[in-house]
């Protein structure tokens, strides 16, 4: 594709190309300023690329009234009338877009808000109005469905809830873009995952495939408290890289199952292992490794990328 989109002198993006597969949960991370939004309003048709073309449901984004009747998004908080009911609102979106009405009754029984239709706006949670701004985006019956930030405020029930939506809507065939913060959460429910860096693309794949690269760490704790510097000693000596760990034990890092060969180490020093668990990195842990750990360094390697760039 190669998509660049520049406002002024700040390139957004910069030649992406991906290809997106059909169906399942896709999510889109990277730090502040990376461009996931800017390519969202791009693939919406709402903004234009600098240079570079795409495809959107096989129709070029350059004509977006050609697949537009097929997508659906939530790019910001939902807005509806607060004094009017569920229904009320979905059917006057429903006759504004020349939607047929039969589709407020399917849609509200998929976001699971059958029984409080009813019910005005401003008496909903957040979470409720979260899914009832899904149900609005889901009202053409969408085979494409991009959701900014879907779990945005959200207490930890409200994110199951949405969690539970998205898999049933991916299960159903379609194919969800989901833009989000929450890691845990991507991780959680995405299959594809596109990871993307002042607006260059960093990865671009299975999470899967994604998650096989971190290394894997085993916790260990002695079995006496007092034990535990001495055994931090012995296995730094050994060679192993060593950290402390939550509840005073140890992560040592281990390419492949090392257990027998660090109990082995731990008894000649005289030390008996209590417990010892494997550990696999997280999302998280390989997302701050490709992008970077705060905003300063961030800060700092845009700097350092814009004078390359100019140089």
């Amino acid at each position: 594709m190669g998509l660049t989109r520049r406002f002024g002198e700040v390139t957004a993006l910069d030649d992406l190309t991906l290809e997106l597969p059909e169906a399942g949960v896709i999510g889109l991370v990277g730090p502040n300023g990376s461009g996931k939004s800017t390519l969202i309003r791009m693939l919406l048709g709402l903004i234009a690329p600098t240079s570079g073309t795409a495809e959107v449901l096989r129709e070029p984004i350059s004509s977006p009234g050609r697949y537009l009747g097929r997508v659906g998004a939530l790019v910001e908080n939902p807005a509806f009338v607060p004094a009017l009911s569920a229904r009320a609102n979905l059917l006057s979106l429903a006759r504004l877009r020349g939607l047929d009405s039969s589709r407020v009754g399917e849609v509200l029984q998929v976001v699971g808000l059958t029984g409080r239709e009813d019910e005005p706006v401003k008496r909903f949670s957040l979470g409720m109005k979260q899914r009832l701004g899904i149900a609005a985006a889901l009202l053409p019956d969408p085979a494409l469905l991009i959701l900014d930030e879907p779990t945005n405020g959200l207490d930890p029930s409200g994110i199951v809830e949405i969690r539970s939506l998205l898999a049933d809507l991916a299960r159903s065939g379609r194919t969800v873009i989901v833009s989000s913060h929450l890691l845990a959460e991507i991780e959680a429910i995405c299959d594809f995952l596109v990871v993307i860096r002042f607006g260059h693309l960093v990865y671009s794949g299975s999470v899967t495939d994604l998650l096989a690269r971190t290394r894997q760490r085993l916790v260990i704790t002695a079995e006496h408290e007092a034990d535990t510097g001495a055994l931090r000693e012995l296995l730094t000596a050994d060679g192993w890289q060593v950290e402390p760990a939550a509840d005073r034990g140890l992560s040592v890092v281990a390419d492949e199952p090392q257990g027998a060969a660090i109990n082995r180490a731990a008894t000649r020093g005289g030390i008996t292992l209590s417990s010892m668990t494997p550990v696999r990195g997280s999302l998280e842990e390989i997302f701050l490794e490709m992008t970077g750990t705060s905003d300063r360094e961030l800060t700092a390697a845009r700097a350092a990328a814009a004078d390359r760039k100019a140089s």
